[in-house]
């Protein structure tokens, strides 16, 4: 049996003082453990809706391996009555622990990676364009209107590699100004926060900040919607001064004007799979559907009571640097929710949903999973043949 906590109020004052004051609206009526994506995993106990009256009381255990198992999801925010927002909560207790060193082993090792060589990779800066060559994308400019930001995994991932160059190739289709800072950027860093290593965050996202000013940056287009969040919510704070939007937001503006026009038949049945930080986080809905829908032949299918602001998490962000249990893996569920519905394909708008999404299925192969741009490109193509 686990021994009671003693009450510490120098631990609570220190969780509200980074942003968990959130703990004093909460009234406890749990709704938020219903909808938290670990409800769904038979052997997981995580209870969420305690988190707030622990604080509270400060009687919160630190050394509890649950305090990393927040995917920051949102779900709980979204539908919490009070508007708590336990997942900063969960960031706040996050960085007293990081200010002691106490993050789990691996999550230590990659924001050491980001810190010192920009991605969580810990691969030279140098290699951040190689996903470019051959696509004759041109080094941004101040006359240029957008900004490609790739994010991490498709830059230095050799799968979703394949993400950048269909979303810069549908963009050249398309007459887009655009242009790539390549191995100048680093890592947006927003699971680096979300993880609690305030630090680290604020000296890499300043950097880059400085970089988009002193290139003339005004406008970022996003591969990932956790970049899309950071810069839109984070970097602000921190004298950032450019718009930001995600890729299919763009493809979405291009298609209303004219410039996309998809027109190779791909007979796919599709679930489309709002991310987290896309969907709750940003509003982005119906920009991901109407780009899927101007697809000639795909068959858009939605999972009753689990779309749009009720998807389901695919278990990634700070956690897709955690070790979690294969058996305990969000990305099961939404995958065995996906072949009950008899679909194809999974399309993605986001890198870590792919990478989640893809571990899954490696072995089984019975379902693709594609980024939105995948499908895109592969309809416009003149050559019908997807990017390598």
């Amino acid at each position: 049996m686990t021994e009671p906590v003693t009450p510490d109020s120098e631990i609570r004052e220190a969780i509200i003082e980074q942003e968990g004051e959130d703990a004093f609206k909460c009234y406890h009526c749990g709704k938020c453990a219903s909808v938290c994506p670990w409800f769904h995993i038979a052997p997981v106990e995580f209870p969420v809706y305690r988190i707030p009256q622990e604080v509270k009381l400060g009687a919160l255990d630190t050394e509890r391996s649950d305090i990393w198992r927040c995917v920051g999801c949102e779900a709980c925010l979204a539908q919490c009555p009070r508007g708590v927002d336990t997942p900063k909560m969960m960031r706040a207790i996050r960085r007293i622990l990081a200010s002691y060193g106490a993050l789990p082993d691996t999550l230590q090792s990659v924001i050491a990676a980001v810190s010192s060589s920009g991605n969580p990779f810990g691969l030279p800066e140098d290699k951040r364009a190689e996903w470019a060559q051959g696509l004759g994308v041109q080094p941004f400019t101040p006359d240029t209107e957008f900004l490609y930001f790739s994010c991490c995994m498709p830059a230095y991932d050799p799968i979703l590699k394949r993400v950048a160059r269909a979303t810069t190739s549908v963009l050249t289709h398309c007459g887009v100004s655009f242009g790539i800072l390549g191995e100048k950027e680093k890592c947006c860093c927003e699971f680096v926060r979300r993880a609690g290593a305030e630090e680290v965050f604020q000296t890499i996202a300043s950097a880059n900040i400085a970089l988009f000013k002193e290139a003339g940056v005004k406008k970022v287009i996003t591969t990932s919607p956790h970049c899309l969040v950071t810069f839109k919510k984070d970097y602000p704070a921190l004298g950032a001064e450019f718009e930001v939007f995600h890729t299919t937001q763009i493809f979405a503006d291009l298609l209303r004007k004219g410039k996309l026009k998809p027109i190779r038949e791909l007979k796919n049945r599709v679930l489309y799979h709002d991310p987290c930080t896309l969907g709750r986080q940003s509003g982005i809905y119906d920009e991901p559907r109407e780009v899927l829908k101007s697809i000639p032949g795909i068959e858009l299918i939605e999972i009753p009571n689990f779309s749009r602001e009720f998807s389901l998490c695919c278990g990634g962000g700070a956690a897709l640097f955690v070790d979690i249990p294969v058996s305990e893996r969000l990305a099961n569920l939404r995958v065995e929710q996906a072949r009950k519905m008899g679909v194809d394909t999974i399309a993605v708008a986001c890198p870590y949903c792919h990478q989640m999404f893809d571990e899954v299925v490696a072995s089984t192969q019975d379902i693709e999973v594609k980024d939105i741009s995948e499908l895109l490109w592969a309809s416009i193509n003149p050559e019908g043949a997807p990017p390598q």
